[in-house]
């Protein structure tokens, strides 16, 4: 779906949403979106993962840690400079994971990877927030 919001098939053929729990990407409009996208895209489609789950959002999405070979995907967008760590929810991560996404997310700002690259990257909830209202483009 995004650089943080992926669509998952179960052993039974039963799709579900998942977003990832602890992280927040670019939106697809916004600078890196589509590439934080895209990488996400190159890592996981048609692989296995295990989800990790935590509850859900308010749009019923399930909230969760996607590991690959027991790699946290959450966690390496971050790293590869694709997604902030969204501290706002840090209480509701796993323990042991807010620690390691906040490093992560300032050892890639601080080494210029991904999105911090910009001059000025604006954090998706913040993007959000200065569109509300706005009407779509046509």
């Amino acid at each position: 779906m995004d650089g943080d919001t992926i669509d998952v098939l179960d052993s039974d053929h039963v799709k579900h949403r998942i977003r990832f729990l602890g992280i927040d990407a670019p939106e697809k409009a916004q600078p890196f979106g589509k590439v934080s996208k895209q990488v996400l895209s190159d890592h996981i489609f048609g692989r296995e993962v295990e989800v990790e789950a935590q509850g859900n959002d308010r749009y019923g999405r399930l909230l969760g840690k996607i590991l690959l070979n027991g790699v946290d995907q959450n966690l390496l967008q971050i790293k590869e400079g694709l997604a902030w760590h969204y501290a706002h929810y840090a209480s509701n991560q796993f323990p042991g994971d807010a620690d390691a996404y906040s490093r992560s997310e300032r050892e890639a700002r601080g080494q210029g990877i991904g999105l911090w690259n910009d001059a000025d990257p604006v954090a998706p909830w913040e993007w959000r927030k200065s569109r509300k209202g706005r009407k779509a483009p046509r």
